[in-house]
């Protein structure tokens, strides 16, 4: 059975855009463990693809105007914006868990809280908002609930590049150049969750997760620095 939400006007209401179409803002709620039972015509991972698209053309255009620092500084401050672990965090800020369909079973098993279920359901929510209303509202959206992170996020060294970072220490310690590794990949194509392992030698050092291999690879560094109490 599918676990039902609460209604579309509360989460309206925290994020102030009224849908003209219910239909894809329930489509964008809609996980795909609920696809069957709900009263959406899909899952949300369609809209999610289109979401990602246009949330990382608002940020890339927002930086791009914000400052003349180099493309490389603003690729890293656009990746900590759109980072899974921010997304989700902006997720929970409206409380966007609430209001997802999704199975008893998912549910139960921590759905509504996992980071990868909240930031799909984000991009989902932003993509909605680009077909029902367009882009100037979806771009008003991404302004208001996930660019205003930026400052906060430089101030926590998120914008930092943990895979460069993580392999200038391996050289510098130990002489050895990181290795990664897709260990798992799930999902259909156009929304693949990948796991990668990075590697110094022959010894696995970490693991991480992503939904793009990148993203995958930047988070097993991430893990890695921990591991190796690499600063």
């Amino acid at each position: 059975m599918v676990s039902p939400p609460k209604s579309f006007t509360e989460l309206e209401n925290a994020i102030g855009v009224r849908f003209r179409d219910k239909e894809i803002l329930s489509q964008a709620l809609t996980h795909r463990s609920a696809v069957q039972q709900s009263r959406a015509h899909g899952h949300n991972e369609r809209l999610e693809f289109l979401g990602d698209a246009v949330l990382e053309l608002v940020t890339t255009d927002y930086l791009f105007h914000l400052t003349d620092r180099p493309e490389g500084e603003l690729t890293n401050w656009r990746s900590a914006l759109v980072q899974r672990e921010n997304l989700a965090k902006v997720a929970r800020e409206i409380s966007l868990g609430e209001h997802l369909f999704m199975s008893r079973g998912e549910q139960s098993g921590g759905g509504r809280n996992r980071d990868s279920n909240l930031a799909n359901a984000l991009e989902a929510l932003i993509g909605a908002m680009y077909v029902d209303r367009g882009f100037e509202v979806s771009k008003e959206f991404c302004e208001r609930f996930i660019l205003t992170h930026l400052k906060e996020l430089l101030a926590e060294g998120k914008h930092r590049d943990e895979k460069s970072f993580f392999q200038e220490c391996a050289q510098e310690e130990l002489g050895i150049t990181p290795k990664y590794e897709v260990v798992d990949a799930v999902g259909p194509d156009h929304s693949k969750d990948f796991t990668c392992a990075v590697y110094l030698g022959d010894e696995k050092v970490a693991e991480g997760k992503g939904n793009s291999k990148q993203k995958a690879e930047q988070a097993a560094a991430k893990e890695a620095l921990k591991v190796k109490g690499w600063k």
